[in-house]
């Protein structure tokens, strides 16, 4: 089972460890890894949450941006006939293929429920220790 909790803005992924009976998760779009485990769906997201603001407590006292900065462009591998449909309608359009690309993308992603909203600086809390 794979799933997603979201807290300020990050993204957790979630999976579920019948051997270890536990949940087990890691924060993504960060440069860091990390994680956060549980043995149940509420300890699960308390240690979300408090990974989380730990996070932004290191990435503050370090001076670091806590978000993973992206370059803006990636490769994406696609069927040939696909490629081909692509560059016909990015000239029939009159516009280039990354412009297919990004308004297919834009288009995919609007609204998804994983969208990691912009960082805003959290006001200095008390640390609270971690559950091991």
């Amino acid at each position: 089972m794979k799933s997603t909790l979201t807290y300020k803005g990050f993204l957790g992924t979630v999976n579920f460890s019948a051997a270890d009976k536990a949940f087990h998760g890691k924060i993504a779009g960060v440069t860091d890894l990390v994680t956060f485990e549980g043995g149940s769906v509420g300890e699960l997201i308390k240690a979300f949450h408090e990974a989380v603001d730990d996070y932004l407590d290191l990435c503050k006292e370090a001076g670091k941006e806590p978000l993973k900065s992206y370059s803006g462009s990636f490769n994406v591998r696609v069927p040939r006939e696909l490629h081909g449909r692509a560059i016909r309608v990015a000239s029939a359009r009159g516009v280039t293929l990354n412009k297919i690309v990004q308004t297919a993308l834009e288009h995919e992603v609007k609204g998804a429920h994983c969208y990691m909203a912009p960082f805003k600086a959290q006001t200095k809390r008390k640390r609270s220790k971690r559950a091991g």
